[in-house]
């Protein structure tokens, strides 16, 4: 049996479940990606002097992009030596993560791309065993 890997993924975290000879394993990792604090519905600040308390918006950009691609990192080192790979998931961070794979010339061992709602982890076990015993 070759060592597959499936994960579900957002921004806030992601289950990673690698299925083996040696059996099956599952990870959590949680993200530490910070979102923007929102404005009000005026995109006007309600709190005087509030833009000397709050970084500039490249500063925040760039912060996130920092936070995302370490959490993507720390995923990928996960599944790296998969022979194929599932991703799903709700939101954008499927297509960002297939892109970094890609990008990292591992493009290749990714078997499927697939949108679903969340999904608890048994769940996500679940999809991932049926998935590669096709």
């Amino acid at each position: 049996m070759k060592k597959t890997a499936g994960l579900w993924i957002d921004h806030r975290k992601a289950v990673i479940v690698v299925v083996s000879n040696k059996g099956e394993k599952t990870e959590v990792i949680e993200s530490k990606v910070v979102k923007q604090s929102a404005l009000s519905a005026d995109g006007r600040s309600t709190s005087p002097y509030e833009s000397h308390m709050v970084p500039a918006d490249d500063t925040l950009q760039r912060k996130f992009t920092d936070q995302i691609n370490a959490y993507y990192d720390e995923v990928i080192s996960l599944i790296r030596d998969a022979e194929a790979i599932l991703i799903f998931g709700p939101g954008e961070a499927k297509g960002e993560l297939k892109k970094r794979l890609e990008r990292d010339k591992l493009g290749a061992l990714i078997e499927a791309v697939e949108t679903v709602d969340d999904m608890t982890d048994r769940q996500i076990a679940t999809k991932v065993r049926e998935y590669f015993q096709k």
